[in-house]
């Protein structure tokens, strides 16, 4: 039987071009996620077109993916980590 802590997905890292790692919670991430696509709302990817808040757009992403491309050379990253204590 699998741990359930496998797929605990508390903690992510975020990669940026140019920008050291972050480690962020997935609270944080979220609120990044919020604040890259309310300034990205008339350049949307299809699948994120179809939800009517920015908070379900970024809930969807970290469900569903791992990355973001923003333009030419600009993505998000973004990765489930477990951080040892």
């Amino acid at each position: 039987m699998t741990d359930p802590l496998m797929y605990q997905e508390d903690h992510f890292v975020v990669l940026e071009p140019n920008q050291p790692e972050q480690f962020l919670t997935a609270a944080e991430l979220l609120e990044k996620l919020k604040d890259v696509l309310s300034q990205r709302q008339q350049n949307l990817p299809p699948e994120l077109q179809k939800f009517n808040s920015i908070e379900a757009q970024a809930k969807y992403l970290i469900d569903t993916s791992c990355d973001l491309d923003l333009e030419p050379g600009q993505f998000l990253q973004w990765y489930a980590v477990r951080l040892e204590k």
